[in-house]
């Protein structure tokens, strides 16, 4: 009969040679749940770090999201959910499309924000061809976020385009 070791819990908090010595755990097992633990525990961190960044400006945007960014060769359009308090409680990634190929739908940005309960929404993509300067198009689509944004009570606060190591913002762009 195999020895119980307990919860899961108890696992998590041993080390590599120590899981070897658990009945029913070889090598591969202990290696697998190690890794398994680390995922785990950088997911937690990740989750807890976006939850601790608070958004005053397109800058502080600007600082996370551009070395995450910068050399992504697919275009990629987030929503950042916030909170009451401006704190960034999900990033949402609605789609992801070849260069100048990525499509967004209203319903899918708004059902990312509802689904988040978020306060507010920040529009946020890259453009890989490294030109910081929106289309006519990204335009056009942004104010009528904003617009169906206004109609549902979830504020559209910023589009940000992050392109190489450059951003540009909608609002202080007043295109918004």
């Amino acid at each position: 009969m195999i020895k119980q070791e307990g919860n899961l819990a108890n696992l998590a908090t041993k080390s590599h040679s120590a899981l070897l010595k658990t009945a029913g755990i070889g090598k591969d097992k202990a290696a697998t749940l190690i890794a398994a633990f680390e995922i785990s525990r950088r997911i937690l961190s990740r989750i807890k770090w976006l939850h601790e960044i608070k958004v005053t400006s397109p800058a502080d945007v600007a600082e996370i999201y551009i070395p995450k960014l910068r050399d992504e060769l697919k275009e990629k359009f987030i929503v950042l959910c916030l909170n009451t308090s401006n704190r960034i409680t999900k990033e949402e990634i609605i789609s992801i499309g070849n260069l100048n190929s990525s499509v967004v739908h209203q319903r899918e940005i708004f059902k990312a924000a509802i689904e988040n309960s978020a306060a507010s929404i920040i529009l946020l993509h890259n453009h890989p061809s490294g030109n910081p300067d929106p289309s006519n198009e990204d335009i056009l689509i942004t104010r009528q976020i904003v617009e169906a944004g206004k109609i549902m009570g979830i504020p559209v606060y910023d589009h940000i385009i992050i392109a190489g190591n450059n951003y540009t913002s909608f609002v202080e762009r007043r295109l918004i």
